[in-house]
């Protein structure tokens, strides 16, 4: 469905993303890791037409360029973006901001059906639909904005960090509720540093450093990758990935 080819971006004379090639079947997982400053903010920004590449670099969904196309296009395309920091609105409350997500055309048939999934997804939002986003939990805010994306009927969904900031609890519950979503069909591309929680969910992965792409394959295997377990699980190789310090349900 996705495919990313030779993706190369600057900002002035920083070379954020280095020829990078990632895809993304129709209804696959895939997690993108890496420490902070590799790129993989960059990458989710140039895929939802925030940022323009450079050179050779392409960008296709379902074999159409997606180069050049502007933002909203990209949504209406069918691709939708979670970003770091949830860009809510505060001042509006939970339906409020979930009706927004509703507003690309592709959506409007299927609002009622979209929203009823997202109160399934998570029923605290169902509850507290009158509340004003801006005096929820962190936890309740990173719920709002996943249901906002939902509520633009995507077939691939992109998260950046989703587990940020969060308590551990949380960060469970709401992977738990991505685990619900791959399974209604929708592809999930998952930009994360909670390598263990990701791996656990995803298809495949990649390993980026530096801008570059420098591994990847299946989630098993990169879960018990010795190199990923020091680099990213803070573990010995060898360890099976539950018993990993710090890394608990």
């Amino acid at each position: 469905m996705l495919e990313i080819d030779r993706l190369s971006l600057r900002y002035g004379q920083h070379l954020a993303l280095d020829a990078v090639s990632v895809c993304a079947g129709r209804g696959e997982t895939v997690v993108i890791l890496g420490a902070n400053g590799a790129g993989k903010s960059s990458l989710l920004k140039a895929v939802a037409g925030l940022v323009r590449p450079r050179g050779r670099s392409d960008i296709r969904l379902d074999g159409r360029s997606l180069l050049g196309r502007p933002a909203h296009a990209v949504l209406e395309d069918g691709i939708a973006l979670v970003p770091e920091g949830r860009g809510i609105f505060g001042d509006l409350s939970v339906e409020e901001n979930l009706l927004l997500g509703a507003y690309a055309r592709r959506a409007r048939a299927g609002e009622a059906a979209h929203r009823a999934l997202v109160y399934e997804l998570f029923p605290r939002l169902a509850e507290r639909r009158s509340q004003l986003a801006g005096t929820m939990s962190g936890g309740e805010q990173q719920m709002v904005a996943i249901g906002r994306a939902l509520m633009s009927g995507p077939d691939l969904l992109m998260l950046d960090e989703p587990s940020l900031g969060l308590a551990p609890v949380v960060v469970k519950e709401l992977f738990a509720a991505l685990a619900r979503v791959r399974e209604t069909g929708v592809g999930l591309l998952i930009v994360e540093q909670n390598v263990r929680i990701s791996l656990s969910i995803a298809d495949r992965g990649y390993l980026m450093e530096a801008g570059r792409i420098v591994g990847q394959g299946s989630a098993r295997a990169l879960a018990n990758d010795p190199a990923v377990q020091r680099a990213f699980l803070g573990m010995a190789p060898g360890t099976p990935p539950g018993n990993a310090p710090g890394h608990g349900p």
